[in-house]
């Protein structure tokens, strides 16, 4: 990809029921899917209408104790080095590196609280468009939670080099520190809430986030928390789709409902 260092470049559900999945995600959000062309996987390619959004993957034989979740890719110039990097100050590999053919070289890594990410050195030149933080059909922000959100919060500006632009206090949770990557806010580190496992969330863009509730609850999905309002005047909401991988959504709230 034409990325920078740090910047997000794709998204990936890993399912176990890939027809069922783009069914919802396309009532919730709006994306229109398409065989990727593969050879010997499932992988389906989220249209967002102006440009991929990320990939849909059934899960296989090939992937033993994998369930339902939404993984993030994080763009770097090297990837060998980055994994080098990674372990080094203690984070761990999931799955080794490789190169796909016209796609990239990439592994997924774990965070040391375990949280897993892909870091991608991607074959094209091209921006990615799958993070747009105002776009409807495209991921809008990205959050972190983590055990310990000092040391997590130095081991992330360490290996991708974002910044924190602002921290809102949350009582006892502690703060939301806000981050940008490459000079634009794409996300943020809290820590996690007792009892809580860490995790990355993705929160996807939609027109109307009261018409996506509803899609939510008729497509046997489940609403967790919200819709909220966030600075800014939309909403967003937390839920978790029929096979039991967890997201976010964010977007305005129609005033003719």
């Amino acid at each position: 990809m034409g990325n920078p260092k740090g910047d997000f470049i794709w998204y990936e559900l890993l399912t176990t029921d890939a027809d069922a999945a783009q069914r919802f995600y396309g009532a919730v959000v709006g994306w229109k899917a398409s065989d990727s062309g593969q050879p010997g996987m499932d992988y389906r390619i989220l249209d967002a209408g102006d440009g991929q959004a990320g990939g849909l993957m059934q899960i296989n034989e090939q992937m033993p104790g994998a369930k339902p979740v939404w993984l993030g890719y994080v763009a770097v110039p090297d990837v060998d080095a980055a994994v080098t990097d990674w372990t080094a100050a203690g984070g761990s590999v999931q799955m080794p590196m490789m190169d796909i053919p016209n796609v990239g070289r990439m592994a997924m890594l774990a965070d040391p609280d375990g949280v897993p990410l892909y870091v991608m050195r991607g074959a094209s030149d091209e921006v990615s468009t799958a993070f747009r933080v105002a776009d409807a059909r495209h991921v809008r922000w990205n959050e972190v939670a983590v055990k310990d959100d000092k040391a997590s919060l130095a081991f992330y500006q360490a290996r991708f080099g974002w910044t924190v632009v602002d921290t809102m206090p949350m009582g006892e949770l502690g703060d939301y520190h806000l981050l940008a990557a490459n000079g634009v806010r794409m996300g943020a580190l809290m820590r996690s809430p007792a009892g809580k496992e860490p995790r990355w969330l993705y929160y996807f863009g939609v027109d109307d986030i009261d018409a996506a509730v509803e899609q939510i609850k008729a497509g046997g999905g489940q609403v967790l928390n919200g819709p909220d309002q966030i600075p800014g005047g939309e909403y967003s909401l937390q839920a978790r789709d029929p096979q039991g991988a967890a997201f976010g959504l964010a977007g305005p709230r129609i005033a003719s409902r």
